[in-house]
């Protein structure tokens, strides 16, 4: 019992630490320690939550642990409070840690990666619907914290590994919803499209099609986000949904940058043609203005010269095929116009000169 007893003092210490500036000083290995501990907890939770005279004891040494020097109330930065955090000890440090900026980097990842450890490590208790449910609250309140939280000077790096976790929940719900009913995949799509800030919304999609296809585990330093399962039945909702929705594909194809649409575009060939056929169509609608020596759009709606530019350029400097078949399609248009050789007569003679002069 005493052994039980200081198990529980040295996890009320971890958990009233987890608030404090302390943590800047854990690193990895400190971080999986204290989750180990959270976790043990929860399984004398439930062990001994049956047990009245074990459970007794637990509750007064919580009691009389976390009371102010004085006498007069609980202290200022409390650990466990009662028998019952023991049960969601796990939830309590992490959404403690999620939240304090003075965690590490090295600490922050091995944080998430205990949390999003991938379909490769499994979980007895996760079989249950209680456990997925708890799963995936504890998901969601990392994200939700994550996403409340600038995170200072390193936000474009949380940023990137918030759209990431966002990926893998979005394929996984895809993936649960796809289960259920055939049509759930669109329709849930579809009403996330409707709801949620678009251009994050496409970030998220764009991330959750490059989620590694290959079953292997990433390197210790990577988060494990994925698996071929996952990225597979996921992965071909998306794309089936963003090929139903041109109106969509085309924000999808002018809202992203011209790298991660590359990117996108050398994993999945369906999309890889729209976006070509995109980008040969926005051509279409500029022409050669004289007086300014550019081309230009009739409209503001129009895709400037550069932009369109920079999104060939940025295909054409993929491995091939993808860069041979870009190409092509652009001898192909030109071939089609007339096959000019002299500057300012066809959009596609000048994009085949400027790719050229940039190779």
């Amino acid at each position: 019992m005493e052994s039980l007893l200081q198990h529980l003092d040295r996890i009320s210490e971890v958990l009233a630490v987890s608030r404090t500036p302390h943590v800047s000083s854990w690193d990895a290995v400190a971080v999986r320690r204290a989750l180990q501990w959270a976790r043990y907890m929860r399984h004398v939770h439930r062990r001994f939550g049956g047990h009245v005279p074990i459970r007794t004891a637990l509750e007064r040494r919580l009691q009389n642990r976390w009371k102010q020097e004085d006498g007069s109330g609980p202290a200022a930065v409390p650990g466990l409070k009662s028998f019952r955090d023991l049960g969601r000890c796990d939830i309590l440090l992490s959404q403690r840690l999620l939240d304090n900026r003075a965690l590490g980097g090295a600490a922050f990842h091995c944080l998430l990666q205990q949390l999003f450890p991938g379909p490769s490590v499994p979980d007895a208790e996760e079989e249950t619907p209680q456990g997925r449910l708890a799963l995936l609250a504890r998901r969601r309140s990392a994200v939700h914290l994550m996403r409340f939280n600038g995170f200072g000077e390193n936000s474009a790096v949380w940023n990137d590994l918030l759209v990431k976790t966002q990926a893998e929940l979005l394929l996984e719900r895809l993936q649960e919803v796809g289960k259920a009913q055939a049509e759930g995949p669109s329709r849930l799509l579809s009403s996330l499209w409707e709801r949620l800030p678009r251009n994050n919304f496409l970030e998220v999609i764009a991330a959750a099609l490059l989620l590694p296809s290959s079953s292997s585990r990433p390197p210790k330093e990577e988060l494990e986000l994925s698996s071929s399962r996952t990225q597979g039945e996921g992965g071909h909702e998306l794309v089936h949904w963003l090929l139903g929705k041109s109106d969509v594909m085309a924000t999808f194809c002018r809202s992203l940058s011209a790298a991660l649409l590359t990117s996108v575009a050398g994993r999945h060939p369906e999309l890889f043609r729209v976006y070509l056929g995109l980008l040969t169509e926005w051509g279409r609608h500029l022409h050669y203005d004289l007086q300014k020596g550019i081309w230009v759009g009739a409209e503001d709606r129009d895709v400037p010269w550069e932009e369109l530019y920079s999104r060939f350029q940025s295909l054409c400097q993929a491995p091939s095929p993808l860069k041979d078949e870009v190409l092509t399609a652009l001898e192909a248009s030109k071939a089609q116009d007339g096959d000019f050789e002299v500057p300012g007569l066809s959009i596609w003679t000048d994009l085949l000169l400027a790719l050229g002069s940039g190779a």
